[in-house]
């Protein structure tokens, strides 16, 4: 730690510290699949789904401060922790749902990347899928660390794309706001469907171990090569800094769905049009409704988004299996250090590009994507409070009691909508 930064007062951190693994985490949570489950939420209910949002965004700070705060104390990902501390069995289980959800989503986000640049450009889609699969796994393996979340960061502005197609749609603004704050609820199975489609793209697993796993990074890239439970004198300064970037990572990524469902919810519902099933297809359907900008704006946010999403799910599969499996793992090795680290993550990406040239609904794949993640979000989340919650593990850093029934409430919400969502299936 420089003398600089060693004399600043704990509390809040400057501005440039916020831009973390908070704000990448949050922002990769939009990702194509994200757009085309708020699109459809948008298109078939208008904004009476909104207030789920607001709903999920304590829990989903939550969930991820609990989740970054493992990473940095331990000075290991959730994956590692799940199988020091827990039966191997249940944790590789555990691991194995989220890796074949990762990869159903990660098919479902090169096909709507793919889809999206031929719409804009013209050409084959399949080929854009292949190149987008290339140069995310090439990008993923030879860049270095430092370099690599540069990038990240800097595609976190692709998202300011919604919020371009928000203004220049046409919004009832003060119908939009009531939604947020008096929920309009049907009771009826494609609504509870719906809704928990809204719940669990927005807490999902593969982001607990994604944020956990950028702690890790960071921690060996800033130079303190200890984590808090043997470098105690960091903890307040940092945990402040993990707190605030959360807060700031999950506060964009709820308010850029928002943007998403409005914008759908003003234009599409709005004209009769409720059955979107892609988010390329939802930026189709805004053309004629809100003009060629905000279809361009929309559509290109897609392809921003998925660049952005498309590491962080080949990535945290490749955290959580190579921690499971004890190989050495991490962004800032280079691939020959860490060959089954990378071997995942391009294996994901590769298997997620094929299921594009099988005849796979891209909704299909949604679908089971969500089954599975909702199937393995509930049981991950309550290890990760409980390991959280323990000073074996955490060491003075346990959480707070406070900090422990925001993530238990996130995990009895997260079960309800599995049960809701096995029930309208």
């Amino acid at each position: 730690m420089t003398i600089a930064a060693r004399d600043r007062k704990p509390g809040r951190p400057p501005l440039a510290e916020l831009i973390g693994p908070g704000l990448i985490a949050g922002a990769a949570d939009d990702d194509p699949s994200g757009i085309a489950t708020y699109s459809q939420a948008g298109a078939r209910f208008g904004p009476h789904t909104a207030w789920s949002l607001v709903l999920a965004f304590p829990f989903m700070v939550g969930i991820q401060e609990i989740s970054a705060r493992i990473g940095r104390v331990t000075g290991r990902g959730i994956g590692g922790n799940l199988v020091h501390h827990y039966p191997a069995w249940l944790a590789r289980a555990l691991i194995l749902l989220m890796v074949i959800a990762n990869s159903c989503n990660l098919g479902a986000d090169l096909g709507a990347m793919g889809a999206s640049l031929a719409m804009l450009i013209g050409g084959p889609q399949k080929l854009y899928v292949v190149g987008f699969a290339v140069v995310s796994a090439f990008l993923q393996v030879f860049l270095c660390f430092a370099e690599y979340a540069r990038f990240l960061k800097w595609l976190t502005l692709s998202l300011l794309a919604y919020v371009g197609a928000a203004c220049f749609a046409h919004i009832d603004w003060g119908e939009a706001a009531l939604a947020l704050v008096w929920p309009h609820i049907e009771f009826t199975a494609r609504y509870a469907t719906l809704i928990v489609a809204v719940l669990g793209t927005t807490i999902s697993p593969y982001l607990f171990f994604w944020q956990a796993g950028l702690e890790v990074e960071q921690l060996h890239e800033i130079g303190a090569s200890e984590p808090l439970c043997d470098a105690p004198q960091n903890a307040q300064r940092e945990l402040n800094r993990i707190r605030w970037d959360t807060v700031v990572g999950m506060g964009l990524s709820t308010f850029i769905a928002l943007c998403i469902l409005i914008t759908t919810s003003g234009t599409l519902h709005a004209h009769g049009i409720t059955d979107i099933r892609s988010a390329d297809q939802a930026a189709e359907a805004l053309r004629p409704i809100a003009g060629n900008f905000a279809f361009i704006l929309f559509a290109a946010g897609i392809i921003g988004t998925g660049m952005l999403a498309l590491p962080s799910l080949s990535g945290s599969a490749a955290y959580a299996v190579g921690e499971a499996l004890d190989w050495p793992v991490g962004l800032g090795r280079k691939a020959g250090q860490a060959r089954g680290f990378y071997g995942v993550m391009v294996a994901g990406t590769a298997i997620g590009a094929a299921l594009n040239f099988v005849g796979i609904d891209p909704m299909d794949a949604l679908v089971w994507s969500a089954v599975l993640n909702g199937a393995a979000a509930a049981p991950i989340m309550a290890l990760v409070v409980h390991m959280a919650s323990d000073r074996d593990v955490m060491g003075r850093f346990a959480i707070s009691r406070s900090l422990a029934w925001i993530g238990w409430g996130g995990t009895a919400l997260m079960a309800l909508a599995t049960l809701v969502m096995f029930v309208t299936l």
